[in-house]
């Protein structure tokens, strides 16, 4: 049996999330992180056919409120993170799918508000597994554009 080659990746490229609507969103792919993260602002919890759910915006473009994406999505989990000051916040988890250079898979995302970060979304090592990542290039997957909605 053939092992499939990983494709090389920038440490940042612009992805999809076709099941929430993000046609394309700019995201810093982190080795240091081990879970995925995507900015969102409004979340509320709330309960549908006895499971939690997490109702939320979506904001693709940097430092831009706009685009406004609603979104809805069940919720795996809560989880702690540890960020890279050492604070730790309880997220919620979703799952959801991922697309870049033609590829998609599912992957779990912690939902936070991260405003005052510089990427939208943070890809982390469990969203890497079918990479490589070139620390020294951008966008080797994905054209570097204007993020439109």
């Amino acid at each position: 049996m053939r092992k499939k080659v990983k494709k090389i990746a920038g440490w940042r490229e612009v992805v999809a999330l076709p099941d929430l609507s993000v046609s394309a969103i700019k995201a810093k792919l982190d080795t240091g992180a081990r879970t995925s993260s995507l900015h969102i602002t409004n979340l509320k919890i709330f309960e549908k056919e006895g499971k939690q759910w997490a109702r939320f915006n979506v904001h693709p473009r940097q430092k831009k409120r706009l685009p406004c994406i609603a979104c809805e999505a069940q919720i795996l989990e809560f989880r702690d993170i540890k960020s890279s000051n050492g604070h730790i916040s309880r997220r919620p988890v979703i799952e959801t799918r991922i697309v870049l250079d033609g590829e998609n898979w599912i992957s779990e995302i912690t939902l936070m508000n991260r405003e005052k970060m510089n990427y939208r979304m943070l890809l982390g090592r469990k969203s890497m597994k079918r990479l490589l990542v070139d620390s020294t290039k951008s966008y080797l997957l994905s054209e570097e554009k204007e993020v439109k909605v």
